[in-house]
């Protein structure tokens, strides 16, 4: 089933201009996050800096330059509980993951695998939204899903 057609746009409202920009991602260890980001991932640092007590960066993606992840690293006083599964994730409010538009799932994650990268579960695919998924965790639980585009999807 392929998705719909996107709803018209409204060029009028006054949140027009909203583009995805970067996601952050809060972390106690910035050296360690920096490494694994860029060494496990591929991640090109774009930019650091200080603020207050934590050390920031906007982390690029391999070959996008229009989205970044940005690591916000420093001491965590109220660090959040990392379920060991998908549908167990599923339970807690609030954020839960960001997602990455892949060629391939199924080799994206194998060199995920083959990195040492946690992956939760299995690949699936959901036919309501012509996407095949599959999701990964950093060391620090921050929940990745890759999605690919199944034939014949639309939007």
């Amino acid at each position: 089933m392929p998705m719909p057609a996107n709803p018209p746009r409204t060029p009028s409202s006054p949140f027009a201009s909203f583009r995805g920009h970067h996601a952050a991602i809060r972390v106690p260890d910035y050296d360690a996050a920096k490494d694994w980001y860029t060494g496990k991932l591929d991640f090109r640092v774009l930019h650091e800096w200080p603020y207050a007590d934590m050390k920031l960066a906007y982390l690029s993606l391999p070959d996008d330059d229009a989205f970044h992840l940005e690591l916000l690293a420093g001491p965590v006083s109220l660090p959040r509980e990392v379920p060991d599964d998908l549908g167990e994730s599923l339970r807690h409010g609030g954020y839960h993951h960001v997602c990455m538009a892949v060629d391939s799932v199924d080799d994206t994650r194998v060199e995920l695998v083959r990195r040492g990268v946690d992956v939760l579960g299995e690949p699936f695919e959901i036919e309501q939204i012509s996407r095949r998924l599959a999701f990964f965790r950093d060391p620090w639980g921050t929940i990745i899903e890759l999605s690919e585009n199944l034939p014949g999807a639309g939007a």
